[in-house]
């Protein structure tokens, strides 16, 4: 194997690889496959009016306000998930949740009361898109069906949704903002 010289733009000097993988085409011809950095496209954003604008920071602030809770939502209800499977008892499994319930009491239940009605319904679809379930879902797992019922009426009256799913298409200027704070956060080190 030939060492090989990755393509290489800008200033610097090119990598040269000595081992690399490839792939045989049908024609016989070798390729070599090698990393391409991941390359971001940004478009200027041009508001129709001031009160677009406004409205698309608001929501900024917004999603960003209550992103950290549904990341840590997902990695609590990830951590229950591998301690349920390894409980060897249905009380086990109680105690489980019902330290879970506990620690997500403690740490965020003060900080959620103060958010504001829009927030909260920003959370409950962050919490789907990052756990693949919904509130009400989430809730009927833990607590079971009736208490699921109580939580989602108990929602409707301040206006939200527990059952509401996260879309992409649909909250497109959502995701935009998240994909946007991740590439300024590496993911794998989110809010720190």
């Amino acid at each position: 194997m030939t060492p090989l010289t990755v393509p290489h733009y800008g200033p610097g000097t090119p990598e040269t690889l000595a081992y690399y993988a490839t792939t045989k085409l049908e024609s016989g011809e070798i390729l070599p496959w090698f990393p391409i950095e991941t390359v971001y496209v940004y478009a200027n954003k041009t508001w129709k009016n001031v009160a677009d604008k406004e409205r698309y920071l608001r929501l900024k602030r917004n999603v960003l306000r209550v992103l950290p809770y549904a990341i840590y939502a997902q990695k609590r209800y990830e951590k229950l998930d591998r301690d349920l499977a390894l409980a060897n008892s249905k009380k086990e499994e109680k105690a489980l949740i019902k330290a879970c319930e506990r620690e997500i009491k403690e740490k965020i239940n003060n900080e959620v009361k103060d958010l504001s009605i829009s927030q909260g319904k920003i959370l409950i679809k962050l919490i789907e898109r990052q756990t693949g379930n919904s509130s009400y879902e989430l809730v009927k797992d833990m607590r079971g069906s009736v208490s699921a019922f109580v939580y989602q009426g108990v929602a409707r009256m301040f206006g939200h949704n527990l059952k509401a799913t996260y879309d992409p298409q649909e909250d497109f200027e959502v995701e935009n903002i998240i994909r946007e704070y991740e590439i300024l956060r590496p993911i794998n080190k989110p809010y720190q």
